[in-house]
């Protein structure tokens, strides 16, 4: 394997890898199906393991390989990756592209003002804006794919879940009605319940019109803190943990606040994370496939590297230890 290089960053807590250069080639017509051919390519997978897996990686490492846009509407492509797989949306991600993206200068952008760096994801295309001021980011706001609710109250391992849509499937969960709060004194059983209700409820995530955007991708609990305040935990793929609020959980949150009639027009959702950290999301307007929202947060660059696999160590790609 070529060496990889890497810079990473950090959105509201949670890790997000980008590799620059040394990734693999994934062949394909769109994004979406550039997914399909990285998870059942070894050779292409391979990589994704070697960035996510200890001792390079850890159990809850997120990153991205970038790819050719669907058509020049959009400034790049992007495959997410975890440690069990590939997501078909990330809305910690898109804030980290977005930042990267003006910081590395892929995007020119004025020292202050917006810039508009436009995604293709395999939910969709979706838009980072991404505020200057003084030279440096200070925000990033992406729009979404279009969010909807999918199931109403589905019963699950004792409790029911609500199922919807943004970017990916979540199922959400008051964390108190399954005896608990979202504080990190809770850490490991919010793992082990929202992993049951995770796979539990996989295949009831079905999308109307695209098969490849099929099962839940993860499980958010969450407790009420007042009026449009919620800290939330999202338990995705197979027990990781993301440490910021979600990007595409919080869409799905959206979604179902405003079917409630929780979220009137042009007032924000404050969302929490486990850690502290927190994002804003807003509905910016309905559509016949659902709400289109807005959610607003930043990152930080953390590091960069330059990884090699050495053909004779025994530990190959790598492990992980959970």
């Amino acid at each position: 394997m070529e060496p990889v290089s890497v810079v990473d960053y950090h959105t509201a807590g949670e890790p997000f890898r980008i590799v620059t250069a040394g990734g693999p080639v994934v062949p394909g017509p769109t994004v979406a199906e550039r997914r399909l051919t990285a998870q059942s390519t070894p050779e292409i997978d391979a990589v994704r393991l070697l960035l996510v897996n200890e001792p390079r990686g850890h159990a809850d490492m997120y990153g991205c390989f970038v790819v050719p846009p669907d058509d020049a509407g959009a400034h790049f492509g992007v495959l997410f990756w975890h440690k069990d797989g590939y997501s078909t949306a990330c809305g910690h991600g898109t804030i980290a592209l977005g930042v990267w993206a003006v910081e590395s200068g892929l995007v020119p952008a004025a020292p202050d003002g917006e810039t508009e760096v436009v995604i293709d994801v395999p939910s969709g295309r979706v838009t980072a804006q991404v505020t200057c001021a003084g030279g440096r980011v200070v925000g990033v706001a992406f729009q979404n794919v279009a969010s909807f609710v999918l199931a109403r109250s589905v019963p699950v391992a004792g409790v029911v879940a609500d199922i919807s849509f943004g970017g990916a499937f979540y199922a959400s969960v008051p964390a108190s009605s399954v005896g608990l709060t979202v504080t990190p004194d809770c850490y490991t059983e919010l793992i082990k319940i929202g992993r049951q209700i995770k796979w539990d409820l996989n295949d009831a995530a079905v999308h109307p019109t695209d098969p490849r955007l099929n099962g839940l991708y993860g499980t958010i609990l969450y407790d009420d803190l007042g009026p449009l305040h919620q800290r939330n935990v999202a338990v995705f793929a197979d027990g990781q943990v993301d440490r910021s609020p979600c990007g595409s959980g919080t869409s799905a949150r959206l979604a179902l606040l405003h079917a409630d009639g929780l979220l009137p027009p042009g007032t924000a959702l404050l969302h929490e994370s486990i850690v502290g950290t927190t994002f804003r999301g807003r509905v910016l307007s309905e559509t016949p496939a659902g709400v289109l929202t807005e959610v607003s947060g930043t990152a930080h660059r953390t590091g960069t590297s330059t990884f090699t696999l050495d053909p004779h160590d025994p530990l190959g790609t790598g492990f992980t230890l959970r």
